[in-house]
């Protein structure tokens, strides 16, 4: 029999969080018909144990558990995981959980709720997080992104607008945009899944409750993913999907973030850079910025400009809620639309 909702958890070594992540799948207060499935991915701690262990106490309150895996000398991935743990399941809808956070128990009611009235949607939810100081300025980005901005600022270093352990989706919406890519460790397949579901005109949606206890924590798989790896495909998701709408652009920062930008752009889009501009009067009193490395002769020199002296569109450069107010005054004094008028990148 098919279930309403597949809980889809990749395991690999999660023995300290186990209990707790499993508790909360029995715990649900949904009624109706959901299933847990589990791929280990190699662990080599008491991970799978544990897994039987709650395997009968949440058969024995309904919930059907679907359990597979390998025990190769090495894991092949979360995105491998993940995709094995898809393909086994049966629900009409997917719950995506990792092994080290905790649902509260009207996750799946609330996110099916949601799913079912947007169909082509990634539903995500607001989190708590555990230490509650260990990343405080993302937790209030994740949780305080306004319904437009869950689409307008996908392009910075935060990554997805919805954090992936709290994504539900229907599995027919899935199968449209998957699979993870399963090139393992270093790849960052939440953020390329999630790109090529905004390409094929996916929404993203948020259930304005905390439902989620998000784990920080030294040994998470994110840290596993270089910078520049993720600033690579940021770039070029920016270039295909943004700046295409625009005849020419200004980047806001002429310090080290815009100069990197400006030289990470492929060369078309590199001539529609039409300033840079700052608050910061020994940038703007250099008057241009020229890009030393450039083939072309002459080199661009790039005018440096008071962002009052400068036209938008903008790419923003300049990282949220870090100046204590007076960015966000100086851009909401321009009477700007986000999304048409300027993005952020940082």
């Amino acid at each position: 029999m098919r279930a309403q909702v597949s809980v889809i958890l990749p395991v690999h070594n999660a023995e300290p969080w186990l209990d707790e992540c499993l508790r909360s799948v029995l715990q649900q207060d949904f009624e109706g018909s959901m299933e847990l499935s589990v791929f280990n991915d190699a662990s080599k701690d008491k991970s799978m144990a544990i897994i039987e262990k709650w395997k009968v106490k949440l058969e024995g309150s309904g919930i059907l558990v679907v359990i597979g895996g390998h025990d190769s000398p090495s894991p092949k991935g979360v995105g491998y995981s993940k995709n094995q743990a898809i393909a086994q399941s049966s629900g009409s809808y997917l719950c995506f959980l990792d092994s080290d956070d905790v649902m509260m128990p009207q996750r799946v009611r609330l996110q099916l709720e949601a799913a079912v009235g947007h169909p082509t949607s990634i539903i995500g939810c607001q989190v708590r997080r555990e230490p509650p100081d260990s990343t405080e300025r993302y937790t209030r980005w994740i949780n305080q992104l306004a319904p437009e901005q869950l689409l307008t600022q996908v392009f910075t270093s935060n990554g997805p607008t919805v954090v992936m352990p709290t994504w539900f989706c229907s599995r027919a919406w899935f199968s449209h945009v998957g699979p993870f890519d399963e090139g393992g460790q270093g790849v960052p397949e939440d953020l390329l899944l999630f790109y090529n579901h905004l390409r094929k005109g996916g929404g993203v949606r948020r259930v304005d409750q905390s439902l989620l206890l998000y784990r920080y924590h030294p040994s998470a798989a994110t840290h596993s993913v270089l910078e520049a790896t993720i600033w690579t495909h940021r770039v070029r998701f920016l270039e295909e999907r943004a700046l295409p709408h625009w005849a020419t652009f200004t980047i806001w920062n002429a310090g080290k973030q815009g100069r990197r930008l400006y030289r990470s752009l492929t060369a078309g889009a590199r001539h529609k850079v039409v300033a840079f501009c700052d608050v910061d009067e020994n940038k703007i009193k250099k008057g241009f910025y020229c890009y030393e490395d450039s083939q072309e002769r002459p080199k661009p020199r790039v005018p440096i400009l008071h962002f009052r002296a400068a036209r938008p569109p903008f790419v923003i450069c300049v990282k949220l809620d870090l100046t204590g107010g007076a960015f966000e005054d100086n851009l909401r004094s321009l009477h700007l639309q986000e999304g048409r008028d300027f993005l952020h990148f940082s």
